[in-house]
């Protein structure tokens, strides 16, 4: 890479982090918070919704403005919104409108993230389905880093520290922008020029694909703390027996989880290598495939057998994104990519918040253990669009030819 793509993939991939390690703090608080506030779990949950309705619907008009003006002041204003937006969740955190209304303004100015930096690296980086596989890998430490660093502060501090470094974390964004200043990619071809592929249908059926995946993505993400915290029992009564002070069974589930978000970061770039090498809509169709036997057994699991099933769910869940991002390229004109992204994370997490809403109530209906077969019937679903993208694109060979 030049210079150029370098600063282009470190900034975007910075940003990739802190988006993800954003919206995964407040699941590895969701319990300490139940018991601060003295409020039950599926209303403490309601308070992150806002913030992850913003996060994906603001992700379309985000897009635009960077279509139209470009996208390194806007992700200068990520940084700055959201890391003043962790402040103020810190200072209101035993005030449950005021913590509501602070998470809402993380989840608004974070849904920056996708469209600026997924648009500059399908435009700026030479070697694109590369580099959105390394940009995954930076977003899945922020899923790995988010439990473990909150387990660990709120352990230590509790929950109004965790979002004190959430604020500090996302200010260094600024500092970092003004040591590596952005230089814009070039604006190319345009809706109709000869350079358009004319794959708008393809595009929607993949936007319905990707509107399932959210819920399956938001709803596994918010539910796993709590889920691993009441199901991995006898690994927190073993682990306890050997620390010589006590552990919280929270700092144990956020523990686990940051390792499989970070195994999950080789699924990353398993999928950024399977995007260059072989044909993405096969690859994605497996990827997904293979999860939904696994989404099933984790109903009836716990401690190491749940926890290898999540490892497996999670490397293939998340190694599946750089394929679909390669997807959304491929399939729109190089100059909308910002708005395309923004399309996409409109369903992918604007969709996705009604998980929020979906696991709360499947765990008061239902219980906690239906949470993961409720998300395996919804793959089941993405697996049948994915078949019919495959089908509508072959119809006269128009993939093949981009």
């Amino acid at each position: 890479m030049n210079p150029r793509e370098r600063r282009i993939l470190f900034i975007s991939c910075f940003g990739h982090f802190l988006s993800h390690f954003n919206m995964l703090v407040f699941p590895a608080v969701l319990l300490p918070l139940t018991a601060r506030l003295n409020m039950d779990m599926s209303q403490v949950l309601g308070l992150s919704f806002w913030m992850y309705l913003l996060f994906g619907l603001t992700a379309l008009p985000w897009g635009m403005l960077a279509d139209r003006w470009g996208g390194k002041s806007l992700m200068a204003l990520f940084f700055l919104g959201a890391g003043l937006s962790g402040l103020a969740a810190a200072a209101w955190i035993d005030s449950p409108a005021g913590l509501s209304l602070a998470l809402a303004g993380v989840g608004l100015f974070s849904g920056i993230s996708h469209p600026i930096g997924l648009g500059m690296i399908s435009k700026g980086v030479s070697r694109m389905s590369m580099a959105l596989g390394y940009n995954g890998m930076f977003g899945n430490l922020g899923l790995a880093t988010a439990p473990l660093l909150t387990g660990i502060v709120n352990w230590l501090w509790g929950p109004g520290a965790v979002y004190l470094v959430l604020g500090g974390l996302n200010l260094l964004g600024v500092v970092l922008m003004t040591t590596f200043p952005l230089t814009e990619p070039p604006q190319q071809e345009q809706w109709g020029s000869k350079e358009d592929n004319g794959l708008l249908g393809a595009f929607l059926i993949l936007l319905a694909v990707v509107m399932m995946g959210g819920l399956a993505y938001r709803g596994a993400t918010v539910i796993m703390p709590a889920y691993f915290e009441l199901k991995n029992q006898l690994i927190f009564q073993k682990l306890s027996g050997l620390w010589p002070e006590a552990l919280s069974s929270n700092l144990v589930a956020t523990t686990t989880i940051s390792f499989i978000y970070l195994v999950g970061m080789l699924g990353q770039y398993t999928g950024g290598r399977v995007a260059e090498r072989f044909e993405p809509r096969f690859s994605y169709l497996l990827f997904h495939a293979v999860i939904i036997p696994a989404a099933f057994l984790m109903a009836v699991a716990s401690d190491i057998p749940l926890v290898s099933l999540a490892l497996f769910y999670f490397f293939f869940m998340l190694g599946a994104q750089p394929i679909e991002n390669t997807l959304v390229a491929r399939i729109t004109p190089q100059r909308l990519h910002h708005s395309a992204y923004g399309t996409k994370f409109v369903l992918t997490f604007g969709v996705g918040a009604l998980a929020v809403k979906m696991m709360g109530g499947i765990q008061r209906v239902w219980g906690i253990e239906t949470a993961f077969p409720s998300l395996g019937i919804i793959s089941l679903a993405l697996v049948g669009f994915v078949v019919l993208l495959i089908s509508h694109t072959n119809q006269g060979k128009k993939f093949e030819s981009i």
